[in-house]
């Protein structure tokens, strides 16, 4: 997708059958993270708290996006497995359910790990 000004505009650009997925990762977000600033960060939709970048998420081709994956991932290891790609990204295939409860906790494990911070 090419580069937008707001998340609003983002999630308006992706296809149809992804924009619902696309609001609900925002939404698990933004209620982890009230105080979180959302804006659109390398071409993405993106939250910072603290001044700090605390998530990003795409849509891609063939599957949605969420970064990065938890530092000290081992209580997400197991669960992670299928979805990590590389150092920092997480993938969710596009056709198969999306697992919201694991964003909630990585979304729930980055502003602990960002409130503990300051």
């Amino acid at each position: 997708m090419k580069s937008v000004p707001t998340t609003d505009d983002y999630i308006a650009a992706a296809p149809e059958d992804v924009r619902p997925i696309l609001e609900r990762i925002r939404a698990i977000i933004r209620k982890a993270a009230p105080r979180a600033e959302e804006r659109v960060g390398y071409g993405i939709p993106s939250f910072s708290l603290n001044g700090r970048p605390l998530m990003y998420y795409a849509a891609f081709k063939d599957h949605v996006s969420v970064y990065p994956v938890p530092r000290g991932t081992a209580e997400f290891q197991k669960e992670l497995r299928p979805y990590v790609k590389g150092k920092g990204t997480i993938r969710f295939p596009l056709g198969r359910p999306v697992p919201f409860g694991l964003v909630k906790r990585i979304a729930d494990f980055h502003v602990k790990e960002r409130t503990a911070e300051r």
